[in-house]
């Protein structure tokens, strides 16, 4: 029903981002492995399509190589790093191991007039992107001519406008790009065409009406944890399906302070949803004494709410249907590991339901990237605190707490974690921020409070920014606001009395706290 744009991934860290670009601008597309079919490139109807950079070297009898098919589709090409060096070797260019490779920012001059760059630069002027290249093109394909150079890529933006086919070394979709977006608007409008026909009510009205087709008079139920998806997940299939749904939330006990008070308040009592909520924080604690390997505690979460999602969904009787917060993220990384767009979305994060339970799946975000989903939330209502809310792991604070995990750690990092929070929101930084919260630590720090010496834990706070939760940077408080918050969770949180802020960023490719 819409205009759709075909982006065939070569691995890069990137490519998400070229789809979150081209949503932005309001125009549909996809992303699939670069090993797509002929048969499925051609049912895809793509308006245009972009090929991704990649780790890999074009240079090797076995690399990654563009299909044949995208550049008989007559619909314009945009080939980015990896995806313009595979696109010239293909068309019968030459590329070659560069002696002067290119990580990190550099500077273009456009050389020649082009419907990709207008309104954008102009012949002679310089503009700043973000190279990451050790290959290069190093003879164009016959109908192609440069654009623009760098000093070391001869051919930082080649076309072959005829054709309509394009490419940059360069990567236009990152944010150290700042000419980025014009060249995207640039392809997408005035190469390719488009109108730009893809927005969040459009997609509101076309999920429900889905939703309704696939379920019809079926019964359906819903692993509610309160984060953004299953809660945008819920309140769309209860605008779709009404009474057809319950929801199952499993308390972990592991929430965030008064987490699950919330969930009920809004789903039960509000927007009277059929819900079972399963207090199960005795049985989860239970099974993680005296676990500290936080891989043995995601597992140990994972089965254990499994067995009492089965146990409560057993309870109703027949189901047909079992819905989940499947995101496109989810889809993406799955087609990468198996070539095929396959489920991987667990409930709650941590596992998945056993196929004894034959259900047939509902995912009606699948489509959708983060930042969309919250959107989709706005449109259906849902109020800020829970699809503005930061992100939160699906094990809960299980893997914020370094060490066993005990109902008296649970306690202590909840208040911990709620002080922080509160202070941010009563500062108006909780939206600037992406993610903020506690971790506790396995160890006990000396301290003198008033006229004793305590022996007590100490806690770790950490807030980041981010455009896309694939890098993050540190949120800068002023030393004033953490004074504050270290003083107030000394002192209101007896158990704990050292905290200090982490002031790590997250490259691409990192692990940082859960």
């Amino acid at each position: 029903m819409h205009e759709r744009v075909l982006i065939l991934d070569f691995g890069s860290q990137y490519t998400q981002l070229i789809a979150r670009r081209v949503r932005e601008l309001d125009v549909y597309c996809e992303i699939h492995p670069w090993r797509l079919g002929e048969d499925a490139i051609r049912a895809f109807d793509a308006r245009a399509v972009i090929l991704s950079g990649g780790p890999a070297s074009t240079v090797l009898a076995d690399a990654p190589t563009a299909p044949t098919a995208i550049f008989e589709l007559g619909v314009p090409v945009l080939g980015i790093c990896y995806g313009e060096q595979t696109m010239c070797a293909r068309l019968g260019g030459r590329t070659e191991a560069s002696e002067s490779r290119e990580f990190g920012r550099a500077e273009i001059t456009l050389g020649t007039p082009s419907p990709l760059f207008d309104g954008v630069l102009s012949p002679g002027e310089t503009a700043i992107v973000w190279m990451s290249h050790g290959d290069r093109v190093a003879a164009l394909p016959a109908g192609f001519h440069t654009l623009a150079t760098s000093s070391g890529a001869p051919f930082a933006a080649v076309a072959d406008e005829d054709r309509r086919f394009y490419g940059l070394q360069f990567h236009p979709e990152v944010h150290h790009t700042p000419i980025g977006r014009g060249l995207l608007e640039n392809f997408l409008f005035k190469i390719a065409g488009l109108r730009g026909d893809w927005s969040m009510r459009t997609f509101r009205d076309e999920a429900i009406a889905r939703v309704r087709a696939q379920i019809r008079g079926g019964r359906v139920i819903c692993g509610l944890s309160g984060g953004v998806d299953s809660s945008v997940t819920a309140k769309l299939l209860h605008e779709a399906v009404g009474e057809q749904l319950t929801c199952i939330f499993v308390d972990t006990g592991m929430l965030r302070a008064h987490e699950a008070q919330e969930v009920e308040n809004l789903f039960r009592r509000h927007y009277n949803i059929p819900l079972v909520h399963v207090d199960a924080g005795a049985r989860f604690l239970d099974e993680l004494a005296g676990v500290d390997d936080p891989e043995h505690k995601r597992k140990t979460i994972g089965r254990l709410f499994i067995d009492v999602f089965e146990e409560e969904a057993t309870k109703l009787g027949a189901v047909d249907f079992l819905a989940q917060g499947t995101v496109y993220p989810d889809v993406i990384e799955s087609a990468r590991a198996h070539d095929a767009a396959v489920t991987i979305k667990s409930h709650h994060n941590v596992g998945g339901l056993p196929e004894r339970m034959r259900l047939d799946l509902v995912e009606p975000l699948r489509e959708l990237f983060k930042d969309e989903v919250r959107a989709l939330g706005r449109e259906l209502g849902l109020p800020a605190t829970f699809v503005d809310r930061h992100p939160f792991p699906g094990p809960g604070l299980a893997v914020r707490i370094l060490g066993e995990v005990t109902r008296a750690r649970v306690q202590l990092l909840q208040e911990a974690d709620r002080i922080f929070l509160e202070e941010i929101r009563a500062e108006g930084l909780y939206d600037r921020i992406w993610q903020a919260f506690a971790v506790l630590l396995p160890v006990n720090a000396v301290g003198v409070m008033g006229d004793q010496r305590t022996y007590e834990s100490a806690c770790v706070l950490r807030a980041v920014t981010s455009v896309d939760g694939m890098t993050a940077e540190v949120f800068a408080f002023e030393t004033s606001f953490l004074a504050r918050v270290a003083t107030r969770i000394v002192n209101e949180v007896k158990g704990i009395n050292r905290v200090t802020y982490d002031v790590t960023s997250k490259p691409p490719g990192t692990i940082e706290w859960e």
